[in-house]
C-alpha cells in the first residue's frame, strides 16, 4: 500500500501544537501545506466508500458548497482500517467520490488512522501530548475533527453524528 507522506515541519513562528506545521498529498499527488489554511476552520474526516456511513459524503459536500467561501475547509482522508471498507486505490476513490457525491472538497491519499502505522497527522489529532488539547481514538469511518482558524484542535465528533449536526453547524457559525 502506498502511504501518504506527511511531514511535520515547523515553520518559523508557528506553535508545535498547531496543525499548520503539516503537509500532505491529495489523491492527485499535489502537496498541501496546512499553513495555507491559517485563518480558516478545518473539518478533517476519515472516509470510506463501502461503509454504512458513506452517505455522509453528501452532507460534507453540502457543507463545503455552503461554507467554503466563508472560511471552512473540509479535508477527507480515505482509510481502510475499519472492516476493509476503503479497498480502492486513489483513482477508484476519486472516481467514486465525484461520480456518487459530486465531491469537490480536498481528498487526500489513503492513510491509517489507528495502529502502529497511524499517520502522523492522526497521531497529532489523537494525542493530547501533541495537539495540546485532548486524547481521542478514531472509532470508525467518518469521525470528524474540528480545527480552529489558528490551527488548534477544538473537538472530535463521533462518526455517527452527521456532518450537518447542530454541534458542527454551531462550530462553523461561531455560535
Amino acid at each position: 500500500m502506498l502511504h501518504v507522506l506527511l511531514f511535520p515541519t515547523l515553520f518559523k513562528g508557528q506553535n508545535p501544537n498547531s496543525i499548520h506545521s503539516f503537509t500532505a498529498h491529495t489523491l492527485e499527488g499535489k502537496t498541501v501545506r496546512f499553513s495555507d489554511f491559517a485563518g480558516k476552520k478545518i473539518l478533517i474526516v476519515n472516509t470510506a466508500s463501502k461503509c454504512g456511513l458513506t452517505p455522509q459524503y453528501k452532507q460534507l459536500q453540502e457543507l463545503h458548497a455552503q461554507y467554503k467561501d466563508k472560511g471552512l475547509v473540509i479535508i477527507g482522508f480515505p482509510c481502510n482500517d475499519f472492516a476493509q471498507q476503503e479497498p480502492g486505490g486513489k483513482e477508484e476513490i476519486q472516481s467514486f467520490c465525484e461520480r456518487n457525491y459530486g465531491v469537490e472538497f480536498l481528498m487526500m491519499e489513503k492513510v491509517h488512522v489507528k495502529g502502529k502505522d497511524m499517520h502522523p497527522l492522526y497521531r497529532w489529532l489523537t494525542s493530547r501530548a501533541l495537539n495540546g488539547v485532548m486524547n481521542s481514538k478514531v472509532k470508525w469511518n467518518f469521525q470528524k475533527y474540528l480545527i480552529d482558524e489558528k490551527g488548534y484542535l477544538v473537538d472530535a465528533v463521533s462518526p455517527a453524528r452527521k456532518p450537518n449536526c447542530r454541534k458542527i453547524l454551531r462550530w462553523i457559525n461561531g455560535d
